[in-house]
């Protein structure tokens, strides 16, 4: 029988439906909904709900999901619905009576938001410790080939004299401030909603600074509304952060992918991680930097998501709320697996020192050319008129910098 089932059988196209893909995803939180679960029956013990013998046996139960999870051996049954029910079939059988009571005070709702929010803080501090070492890897590349000179373009044409060095340091320190947001959700989301029910709270003296102490959050979410009504929200703005650190790298895979052209040649991928053509033998083509790039733009797609399911709807839970799953952990995964796949691309990229000190042709110097005959007391206007009149455009060019 369903958790939530009090009559008869639901028909079953129906039940598949509403089910949707929750087996599947609720394999993810698995642990965290243990650890949670860890959590409550510690302080149903303390409130009298169980005893200690019940709360022991249930606790060594639950750690051995963790561990046959962990093995891949814990797996949700399609007939299970979701995580939930997998777990609490798993220690109804095992333990008879003590797994009935496991679902004492809460709601399933405020049980799958815990989980997520757990499954969420750990998946934060994944993101945050890559983009470090994404940043740290920047660094020591910019550090390696400091003096290095790279022309830099704005419309995608020559502009000024600049060097590898200093691009590469502006992608690091855009992940330093990508990694500052992420610290800023991390303390947004490190509320303990466990408790609060399907948003209207529990009739029962239920320990929530308990259970907030067991699981590491640092502080209660006190309002059970306010809880609900997080879900979706809380989690959109955990996309957005990833977004910018998309952002951050879609801008690098794009220099890549332009600096890589062999008519070019500033930058060398290493020959192990380009792929070649199904029909031209000479192609050696930067796919990964291209998959990097798109990323920005699919987990643009799960943000705005997330944005949109919880919107319109009236405060407390909706079954709506179930689809906001799907795309926080696929923009999560998408932007763990694309920093990954950047620490292993950046440690195999190299500079062509000498295409890029032939790159820094004469134009490169015209604004410093300007400046040295501002600096003898020439007009601004009067001494770019001037140096412009060494370039002769072919027309007249709209003065189209920003």
């Amino acid at each position: 029988m369903k958790l939530w089932q009090t009559a008869d059988s639901m028909d079953a196209r129906i039940e598949a439906f509403t089910i949707g893909n929750d087996p599947v995803l609720d394999q993810e939180l698995i642990p965290f909904d243990c650890m949670a679960t860890i959590a409550h029956v510690t302080m149903l013990q303390e409130i009298g709900i169980l005893d200690a013998d019940e709360t022991g046996k249930l606790i060594a139960a639950l750690n051995d999901i963790i561990n046959l999870h962990s093995s891949g051996q814990f797996r949700i049954q399609p007939n299970q619905e979701d995580g939930h029910s997998a777990i609490e079939e798993f220690l109804t059988g095992r333990l008879g009576s003590a797994g009935k009571k496991v679902h004492t005070g809460r709601s399933r709702n405020d049980q799958v938001l815990t989980a997520i929010r757990l499954f969420e803080k750990f998946a934060i501090e994944e993101l945050i410790q890559l983009a470090k070492k994404m940043a740290d890897s920047l660094q020591k590349f910019a550090l390696a080939n400091a003096g290095i000179p790279l022309p830099g373009y704005t419309h995608t044409r020559k502009a000024m004299p600049f060097t590898v060095k200093d691009w590469a340091m502006s992608f690091h320190d855009a992940l330093l401030d990508d990694v500052k947001l992420l610290e800023c959700t991390f303390e947004l989301i490190d509320q303990n909603p466990l408790g609060t029910g399907a948003g209207y709270g529990v009739p029962l003296p239920l320990n929530r600074q308990t259970t907030t102490d067991l699981m590491g959050f640092s502080r209660i979410m006190e309002n059970p509304m306010y809880a609900q009504n997080s879900r979706g929200k809380f989690e959109s703005r955990i996309l957005n952060d990833c977004l910018m650190i998309l952002y951050d790298l879609n801008k690098w895979a794009s220099d890549l992918i332009f600096f890589t052209i062999p008519d070019l040649g500033y930058f060398n991928l290493d020959p192990t991680m380009v792929t070649g053509s199904s029909i031209m033998p000479h192609k050696k083509n930067p796919d990964v930097l291209e998959l990097i790039r798109a990323s920005y733009h699919q987990v643009a797609g799960y943000e705005y998501q997330l944005k949109m399911i919880p919107a319109n709807l009236i405060s407390g839970y909706h079954r709506d709320l179930q689809y906001t799953k799907e795309p926080l952990m696929k923009g999560l995964k998408t932007c763990r697996d694309v920093l990954e796949a950047s620490l292993v691309l950046l440690s195999g990229l190299s500079v062509n020192s000498d295409n890029l000190h032939s790159a820094m042709t004469a134009e490169l110097l015209s604004v410093q050319k300007v400046m040295e005959l501002v600096n003898s007391g020439m007009p601004f206007r009067d001494a770019y008129r001037q140096i412009s009149q060494i370039y002769k455009p072919d027309k007249p060019a709209a003065d189209s910098e920003k």
